[in-house]
């Protein structure tokens, strides 16, 4: 009886785990993380097998973003978004195939993915301006001699 109750709560405490780990690695919902770092977002067109490829991007943010314009485009404002607050009903899709929904979907992954990467390398560049300067050599000078050779 004691075996029962040690191995319920180690699964269990397993199972907790395994999810935290999953939320770490897929922060969002329809991307995953590629092997080389980069994030790409798919989704499965309805009542089909067949997949929409929605891109490759630096950012999980951008990717999710790409996935929210599918995921809109496809079922509507009923469906469950990462970002519900930022979905623009800018225009009617007519024509709702699988590549006007890609189109669309890349267009919206690409102004975010661009969008967070020159955020990102402005707020690095400003850390670390400071440290390059000490640690670039101008060049046009001649190197000086130290005392101790």
């Amino acid at each position: 009886m004691e075996g029962d109750c040690c191995s319920s709560s180690s699964s269990t405490s397993g199972e907790k785990r395994k999810q935290r780990q999953q939320q770490k690695e897929k922060p969002f919902r329809g991307i995953r993380m590629r092997k080389w770092g980069k994030w790409v977002a798919e989704i499965r067109e309805p009542n089909k097998r067949s997949r929409i490829w929605l891109g490759s991007y630096t950012t999980p943010i951008a990717a999710a973003r790409a996935y929210d314009t599918a995921v809109f485009y496809l079922r509507g404002p009923s469906a469950r978004l990462n970002f519900p607050d930022l979905i623009l009903q800018e225009d009617d899709i007519r024509d709702i195939s699988p590549a006007s929904i890609r189109k669309k979907a890349t267009e919206v992954g690409a102004k975010v993915d661009a969008l967070q990467t020159s955020l990102h390398h402005a707020s690095s560049s400003k850390s670390s301006n400071h440290s390059r300067v000490f640690l670039k050599p101008d060049l046009n000078k001649y190197p000086e001699s130290s005392e101790e050779d």
